[in-house]
């Protein structure tokens, strides 16, 4: 299909890719069919890997992140009980005790 130095659309190599990974095709059978050396194929394979833990790992940051806001919200509602329960008892024994 290309020669040596052919540029290949992001399409064209996400395609590829998609039939070795997704599909379950061999690096040398999608080559040969599609008309690329085994060796880019290889390489785009690799890369898409790559990208793909990559983007696993941000998902894993984010969904952490959100749980810890979550964590950190109800920590400060506890807090803020808490300030105004001491408050409260302050308040009481002050009144309860005789001066």
């Amino acid at each position: 299909m290309g020669g040596p130095g052919t540029r290949y659309s992001g399409e064209f190599k996400a395609e590829a890719v998609a039939q070795v990974i997704d599909r379950g095709y061999g690096v040398r059978e999608v080559a040969k069919r599609i008309g690329v050396s085994e060796h880019s194929l290889y390489q785009w394979v690799k890369r898409a890997r790559r990208q793909g833990e990559e983007s696993s790992g941000s998902a894993d940051l984010a969904a952490e992140n959100s749980r810890l806001k979550l964590e950190l919200k109800r920590a400060q509602e506890e807090r803020d009980i808490l300030r105004i329960a001491a408050a409260y008892f302050a308040k009481e024994s002050e009144r309860g005790t005789p001066s």
